[in-house]
């Protein structure tokens, strides 16, 4: 039986202390067990709709998504199916799920599967089918959707730099869609600076998905990108030393986009209007899964 009750309840700001800088981070990732961080923001207009508004919900994505999982939260909350579309999986993990999709699936996630290399032409031949009473929720929930969650944030953010007594300070968060550090960009005033990296692609591949939802007049946000390209969610050296060491510090953040940006900070910390504020994300469901990925690739022992 899924609990169908949220309350949201505003998120609390912590100092945290990291390889000798300090840091306060926003735990979005405490609001609720159920939904990650940033992508309960960004699913909170969907949440004040009544149960009966709609039927279906329809999205697509990674398998091991966060925003899968907490898509798969809020259709089980309201009563309505969810169909999840996917690239073809490997057989093993279609055979014995794992993680965020052994989840999704056990609150009754209807998961299809694509061809890879036509994938996102199908995607859009879906999307253009969307029947009146189905949601189309793009990947990542990057759409102008998000507003609404993310303008909440950022008032939040607001009340705390009130309560501090301080003028200007630098905001961080990691993009996957981007979806969040824009809106934040745009609701919060000059004074704040908002940063974030690429961790799907580059920087260009930020500037398109920011197109899609940029008004021309709003503010973008800085984008950090010193430690270069990398594949998304493979397996680095670097960012596993960077999550251990971050956990070690007192707390566990996920392992796919918080240790690319925490990089990025500590390259850039002495640029920044301080204090900085860490956006939590949440998503440390994802992090079984991505632990295992880890150990296949002899990265880290079991």
């Amino acid at each position: 039986m899924i609990e169908t009750d949220l309350t949201f309840k505003k998120s609390e700001v912590e100092p945290f202390r990291w390889r000798g800088r300090d840091f306060f981070v926003k735990r979005d990732d405490l609001i609720d067990p159920r939904f990650s961080g940033n992508k309960l923001r960004k699913l909170y207009s969907l949440f004040k709709l009544k149960n009966d508004d709609f039927c279906r919900v329809v999205s697509y994505g990674g398998a091991q998504s966060n925003a899968m999982l907490s898509i798969a939260y809020l259709a089980a909350m309201k009563g309505w199916e969810f169909v999840y579309y996917v690239k073809k999986m490997p057989k093993w993990l279609e055979n014995s799920p794992t993680g965020n999709l052994k989840r999704a699936l056990e609150l009754k996630m209807e998961l299809r599967q694509l061809p890879h290399e036509s994938f996102y032409e199908n995607i859009e031949s879906i999307k253009e089918s969307i029947s009146n009473d189905e949601i189309f929720v793009p990947q990542g929930g990057a759409a102008s959707i998000a507003s609404e969650g993310v303008k909440v944030l950022a008032e939040e953010i607001l009340e705390w730099k009130e309560s501090r007594g301080v003028d200007s300070f630098t905001v961080a968060t990691p993009s996957g869609t981007g979806t969040t550090a824009l809106y934040l960009a745009k609701y919060l005033p000059k004074s704040v600076d908002v940063v974030t990296t690429p961790v799907v692609g580059d920087a260009q591949i930020l500037h398109a998905q920011w197109a899609k939802l940029h008004k021309e007049g709003d503010p973008l946000p800085k984008i950090l990108d010193g430690f270069g390209k990398h594949p998304f969610a493979k397996p680095h050296p670097a960012f596993l030393e960077t999550w251990i060491s971050l956990k070690n510090s007192g707390i566990e953040f996920d392992l796919i986009y918080a240790p690319r940006m925490w990089i990025e900070l500590e390259l850039a910390y002495e640029s920044f209007r301080k204090p900085l504020l860490y956006i939590h994300s949440g998503g440390v469901s994802g992090n079984e899964s991505q632990l295992d990925h880890y150990i296949f690739k002899g990265l880290l022992k079991t």
